[in-house]
């Protein structure tokens, strides 16, 4: 149990500069219960709990721990001399996001749970860095296998179905809040017996059409709107299967929302629902540039 305990996120010391905004200075919480907060243990968890998850920081910090021998062969590799890399470093990661489909009870023994579950997970992409006075910046480590299952960590399982969106976005919303305050801060945390500062990029390509639509707040698979960065309807695109392009932005649809909640021209719900064109009224979680 202890040496479970030390596997776990949550052993490593770290700290980010500036402090993140709205996320405990606690560097050793270990696993979160995702709808009611805190706690340290799996063993602290209670049993009823529908969605565990590891802090975000504290997962990418013990990830970062797991390749510090990959980043060290790296900077040899590469010839840098690890005493001068201190800083500069810049981790890219990739999310991903899913339903795992019906995972009820079979035979009846066990708690009473929804029948679907859904894990957010992310894989570490690569590590560069950029020497102190050298322009460009050479990559140190990158994952060959991006796609397998071996490079990509769990951080939040969850009962839940993907398609309940308020479920969703409660257990999900604190995630994307921890990765917005990673977004204008540094991580600093001792690899190779040195301290060393990361920066962290999120790319959330690991989300399947349904998936995205769902964080982004648009109208789910049988509408009108076949896509989701453009405003063509199914009889559009039937017409004209070629000449399609991208036509709004992430950004874009975070507005169309805002004019589907404040109805700024006084229209009626149809008149309304042509305006912002597939933008569904429920609220956005996401507008992170993903590969659609």
């Amino acid at each position: 149990r202890s040496a479970e305990k030390e596997l776990l996120p949550g052993f490593h010391q770290f700290e980010w500069q500036p402090a993140l905004k709205n996320v405990s200075s606690s560097w050793n919480v270990g696993i979160i219960d995702g709808l009611s907060g805190w706690m340290s243990f799996v063993d602290d968890v209670p049993a009823e709990t529908i969605a565990r998850r590891f802090r975000y920081d504290v997962a990418l910090v013990s990830a970062l721990k797991d390749l510090e021998e990959d980043i060290m062969e790296g900077l040899r590799e590469r010839g840098l001399d690890d005493s001068t890399c201190t800083s500069g470093f810049t981790v890219v990661v990739k999310e991903s996001c899913d339903g795992m489909g019906d995972v009820s009870e079979k035979h009846g023994c066990g708690p009473a749970v929804p029948e679907k579950a859904v894990r957010f997970s992310f894989t570490i992409m690569s590590i560069s860095v950029r020497a102190d006075c050298e322009g460009d910046a050479v990559t140190i480590f990158q994952e060959q296998k991006p796609n397998s299952e071996l490079s990509c960590r769990p951080m939040c399982l969850t009962f839940v179905d993907e398609s309940d969106h308020e479920t969703l976005t409660a257990i999900l919303g604190p995630v994307v809040a921890e990765r917005k305050a990673m977004l204008d801060s540094r991580l600093i945390l001792s690899v190779g017996g040195l301290l060393r500062s990361f920066r962290f990029f999120f790319r959330g390509t690991g989300y399947d059409e349904k998936m995205v639509r769902e964080m982004e707040g648009l109208e789910a698979s049988g509408s009108t709107y076949v896509c989701t960065l453009c405003d063509s309807t199914r009889a559009e695109a039937s017409e004209n299967m070629v000449l399609h392009s991208i036509t709004r932005s992430h950004g874009e649809n975070l507005e169309r929302y805002e004019i589907w909640r404040t109805n700024p021209f006084s229209e009626s719900a149809e008149e309304l629902r042509d305006r912002v064109k597939g933008v569904s009224a429920k609220p956005f979680m996401e507008t992170q540039p993903t590969l659609d």
